[in-house]
């Protein structure tokens, strides 16, 4: 019967894949993809900025949520993206990269509608859940939906597709604080929801009747979901630590027991790790120091992310405009369109850097730019109009130097790999962007809010107003932490990337300051396979014995011993 069934399925799967291959990407299809990706970017990751409003609005009537439980539920969007983006890109490669766009959209719909309805004693719990499944719905969207811009567009028009594609994210995570703010102010904090829920209606629409497509391959690797567990168990406590250690005491039971069943569970992942043939994060990768070296220190530099989320708080926080009245979100967030334009407005400066200096260089210049950024949100000691001139300076300068960063270190982590292994690297690369973003969120409002309350040191010299001079000293010291972050990250490069590009791993420097770009997988399948038709039979015999060979090579001994033993009798 199965066997029936299975018959009377290949003919309508044949046709879908004809279908498929014949189908050229549209600028129909390519709005609907672009919304899809700033349902996470514009809208979910607006709530950083906002944080203040919707705490407000809450507990207007009531003490529902306290601080260090709103920035977990900030937070936990951006770890769960980066936790399952692994798991999601290996669903939409098996199950359909259309299908899992879907998925993701229905997810962000679903965790929009919580967070709408989040209100009274079940704020918290809607709060929470919303935002988890925001994250989920990103870790589909995000790797499906570039998965398909490679599949269904070719030669140039690929390359404007995946420039349009990328505007979704980087422009949109830019411009999320004006948005956020300016839909605060005239709406309230729930329209930013609403509206996401009918852009990712919008996008439903735009992608319907486009032809599913999967990978090609038949055989399809287990998932290691041990591995994705004890990781999670691991981040998801240190993360409770960081914003619940000031509320329940650094040195208090609690805490020290939630951070040790958190490094507990990171041991037992690496050991766990180290035993599987398809692991989780595959730690052989890291052997490659290039490679290591660029998705660390793209880990540090995404932690910059709590410099912006801390600012624009100080600023609404602490911040008088001429009038006499507190700074908007709206106001705050006007402030930070500098961010947004500079990051889609030298991006591509970014590629010409790498071309001509290769990664390294690039790399660090981009990194000290963002300090330069950093050092002046820093200066929280000054009038409110003065640091308003800083800041706009500053985010624009923090946009060109994520934007001069971006291409080189992705071509330093991913150029460098090994084909069969450029998969997994991508994965371990974008899930570092999102977990360094979730990190440095939570560590900056812990230090922010964890601060508050501490008596300012004589020997920083407050202007203006004191009644908002221990908010101003947290920020400062919030925003500190980054530079150590930033310092970090530009050790990680001069230790590990060789000068003029290359693999520091292998002992060589590449001819050409760019080195080249791995070919995507079902195209390098393509090539091998005509390759391999160019061979004689007898010796396309000979790989494959070589292959029997290699899958005996894994066998347990005892197993081979009595398969020995069983030729021999």
């Amino acid at each position: 019967m199965s066997k029936e069934k299975d018959q009377s399925k290949a003919p309508a799967q044949t046709a879908a894949v004809d279908q498929a291959k014949g189908f050229q990407g549209n600028d129909r299809l390519l709005i609907g993809l672009l919304l899809a990706v700033l349902t996470f970017w514009l809208f979910a990751g607006s709530a950083g900025t906002i944080a203040p409003q919707i705490l407000a609005d809450i507990n207007a009537n009531g003490n529902y949520i306290d601080t260090a439980s709103l920035n977990l539920a900030v937070t936990l969007t951006s770890l769960f993206a980066g936790l399952f983006t692994v798991l999601a890109g290996g669903f939409s490669d098996r199950f359909g990269r259309m299908k899992l766009t879907r998925i993701g959209i229905f997810l962000n719909i679903a965790g929009s509608l919580l967070l709408i309805f989040a209100a009274g004693k079940l704020a918290l719990p809607l709060l929470l859940v919303g935002r988890i499944l925001q994250g989920l719905a990103s870790a589909c969207i995000m790797p499906a939906t570039l998965a398909i811009v490679n599949s269904y567009w070719t030669g140039p028009a690929r390359q404007r597709a995946i420039s349009i594609w990328s505007m979704g994210s980087w422009g949109g995570a830019g411009l999320s604080a004006v948005f956020g703010g300016t839909v605060v102010t005239f709406i309230g904090w729930r329209g930013i929801f609403v509206a996401s829920i009918a852009v990712a209606l919008l996008s439903l629409f735009l992608i319907k009747g486009t032809p599913e497509i999967k990978s090609n391959k038949t055989e399809h690797k287990k998932f290691d979901y041990v591995g994705l567990l004890t990781f999670i168990a691991g981040t998801l406590a240190i993360m409770i630590v960081l914003l619940y250690g000031s509320k329940l005491g650094w040195k208090s039971m609690a805490t020290l027991a939630i951070a040790a069943f958190g490094i507990v569970a990171y041991i037992v992942f690496i050991k766990w790790e180290k035993k599987q043939k398809d692991p989780f994060i595959d730690l052989s990768l890291f052997k490659n120091t290039t490679f290591t070296g660029a998705s660390l220190s793209n880990f540090l530099l995404n932690t910059t992310i709590g410099v912006l989320i801390v600012s624009q708080q100080l600023i609404q926080m602490a911040g008088m405009t001429k009038a006499g009245t507190p700074y908007t979100a709206m106001q705050s967030g006007i402030l930070s369109i500098g961010y947004g334009i500079c990051v889609i407005t030298f991006i591509r400066m970014g590629e010409k850097l790498l071309q001509r200096f290769g990664s390294r260089k690039p790399m660090i210049w981009g990194i000290s730019i963002v300090m330069v950024a950093a050092m002046l949100l820093m200066s929280t000691h000054l009038l409110i109009g003065q640091y308003v001139v800083l800041a706009v300076i500053a985010y624009c300068l923090f946009g060109t130097g994520l934007a001069f960063y971006a291409t080189p270190a992705t071509d330093a982590a991913l150029s460098n790999l090994p084909a069969d292994q450029s998969g997994s690297g991508a994965g371990i690369f974008k899930m570092a962007s999102s977990l360094g973003g979730a990190s440095g969120t939570a560590i900056s409002l812990a230090v922010f809010y964890g601060l508050m309350g501490s008596k300012v040191p004589d020997i920083i010299g407050m202007q203006g107003r004191t009644d908002n001079v221990q908010v101003r000293m947290a920020a400062m010291v919030a925003i500190g932490v980054s530079l150590v972050f930033l310092l970090l990250s530009i050790l990680s490069i001069v230790t590990t990337l060789p000068r003029g590009g290359g693999s520091k791993t292998l002992g060589e420097v590449s001819a050409t300051v760019s080195p080249a770009k791995q070919l995507p997988p079902d195209e390098a399948k393509a090539a091998i396979v005509a390759e391999l038709g160019n061979l004689s039979i007898s010796e396309l015999e000979e790989i494959r014995k070589q292959i029997l060979i290699n899958k005996l090579a894994k066998l347990d001994i005892k197993v081979l011993e009595r398969l020995v033993d069983k030729q021999d009798g």
